[in-house]
């Protein structure tokens, strides 16, 4: 299914939603492979752990937060694939980078993980029918299809790669 087959985007989830072009989940996640394969990853070592800005996150615990963010989405979409129940209301981004070790590893071990999460976020989703695609999953405020639940996972990826792009390769000086 493509992206103009989501039905019922929350605003909030628009903007995110909208950064991937009209095309099938699975040639959405195919490029999203594609870009983590892109990344400098001898750039990104370079940086190393400095930040744009006082307060905000390395490089490495952006990675990691697309990490847990994906397993995050891909819990809510199983739970509501397969009617199971319900999910925790939200979670806090800022505590889970907080209590993460992200710091303390290697960027090519960060950026493996995520390769490796994201080979199975697509094979889950594409075992998925149409039928459990149109699923809504509702959690904290929110309500969508799971198929807006899988290029949630692609356009987050997207946002903060444009983030570490644009903010943080400045800083491989």
């Amino acid at each position: 299914m493509k992206r103009s087959d989501i039905r019922n985007i929350p605003e909030d989830f628009e903007y995110y939603i909208n950064l991937v072009d009209d095309i099938e989940l699975s040639e959405a996640f195919e490029r999203s492979l594609q870009q983590i394969d892109d990344l400098d990853i001898a750039k990104l070592d370079r940086i190393g752990l400095k930040t744009y800005q006082d307060g905000k996150w390395s490089v490495n615990k952006i990675i990691q937060h697309l990490t847990d963010w994906e397993r995050i989405w891909c819990y809510r979409a199983i739970v509501f694939a397969r009617r199971e129940g319900v999910v925790p209301e939200g979670l806090d981004q800022e505590t889970m980078a907080e209590n993460s070790n992200a710091d303390e590893l290697p960027v090519e071990r960060i950026v493996a993980d995520l390769r490796q999460a994201r080979l199975a976020t697509r094979s889950m989703f594409d075992s998925f029918n149409r039928q459990i695609l149109e699923t809504n999953c509702k959690f904290y405020k929110y309500e969508m299809p799971i198929l807006a639940t899988g290029f949630a996972v692609v356009t987050h990826q997207i946002h903060h790669f444009g983030v570490i792009e644009e903010r943080y390769f400045p800083l491989d000086s």
